[in-house]
């Protein structure tokens, strides 16, 4: 089976490929275009321990203009993870960026596939769709967006939804709630926490820190939505992917000064416009209809992201 996934060199695209590659039987088509806040010789770095896979190709394109036909010959499903990222930065002027790359890139990738038979078109979208809730959603409940990038991701949903309904691409939505590990993008809180704890500069948080998150290891999340390959129960269906624990953000830093035995100095910053205050993911569907199982505790997967940092920057 091949499978191509949009966004391959991005933080979850590369845990992606890497479990993919894992199962026999798949052969892995990668593609990327480097644009986002993560710098690109990063993005390459976590490349090298996928390039000499003998079932991983990886192809440099921005896909606003390539053959995209050329491209889907021989593609049995898609993970389209491609995208620009981040709510603090959609705001402004960048929000043309968005609307290319989450809006128009997706419309463009859907009318692409509409007459190949491929077997599933899985759309990476987000917890940000929800906007403020009280208390787990579910994947039902009334989506409400805070943010320009929120929006973004729920057009993509939507025009989805229209291809499938109107050409019977078979869709699946997945929705990350703030995924972590290695290899996250150097602008997502924990990445940033670790690099500034370890380099004794000030912690930046946006907010009084009692904002909390469903926090999602990578290797869970990406565990769990590879399993949609073989799923036939999935098409049509969206699902949440959430993690084993929740947490304040002022919890987050303690476990970190924790791990690392230092003392965090701590410089508190303005809210961010566009971020809710709570998130919490019911998971239920994707445990009865995937199989989605996440086991790493918060504490744990802190620690591998502190072996990660410390790595890449040469920090101790």
């Amino acid at each position: 089976m091949k499978i191509l996934v949009t966004g391959a060199a991005g933080f979850i695209g590369v845990h992606l490929c890497e479990e993919l590659l894992s199962q026999e039987g798949y052969e892995v088509l990668g593609v990327d275009t480097f644009i986002g806040p993560t710098p690109k010789n990063m993005k390459l770095t976590n490349l090298q321990k996928l390039t000499n896979h003998p079932r991983f190709t990886f192809k440099e394109i921005n896909l606003m203009n390539a053959d995209l036909e050329g491209l889907m010959k021989g593609i049995d499903v898609i993970y389209h993870l491609a995208g620009m990222p981040g709510v603090r930065s959609s705001w402004g002027n960048d929000f043309d960026e968005y609307v290319t790359n989450n809006i128009l890139l997706t419309q463009r990738l859907l009318e692409s596939v509409k007459g190949f038979p491929i077997k599933k078109f899985i759309y990476a979208s987000t917890s940000s769709i929800y906007g403020e809730k009280s208390g787990m959603v579910k994947e039902s409940d009334y989506p409400l967006p805070l943010s320009p990038y929120g929006i973004t991701k729920l057009s993509g949903e939507h025009l989805c939804n229209v291809y499938q309904h109107s050409y019977q691409v078979p869709i699946v939505t997945v929705r990350f709630f703030t995924v972590y590990g290695p290899g996250q993008r150097p602008d997502m809180a924990f990445h940033r926490f670790i690099k500034q704890i370890l380099s004794d500069e000030p912690l930046t948080i946006f907010g009084d820190g009692t904002q909390s998150r469903d926090f999602t290891y990578v290797k869970d999340c990406v565990e769990g939505i590879s399993k949609i390959v073989s799923n036939k129960q999935a098409i049509g269906k969206c699902f949440n992917i959430g993690g084993k624990e929740r947490a304040s953000v002022n919890e987050v830093v303690e476990i970190i000064e924790n791990l690392t035995g230092k003392k965090a100095k701590l410089t508190y910053l303005p809210k961010v416009t566009g971020e809710p205050m709570h998130t919490w993911a019911d998971i239920s569907q994707a445990q009865s209809i995937l199989g989605y199982d996440p086991k790493i505790t918060l504490r744990e997967g802190i620690a591998k992201e502190i072996e990660y940092i410390s790595e890449i920057y040469g920090l101790k």
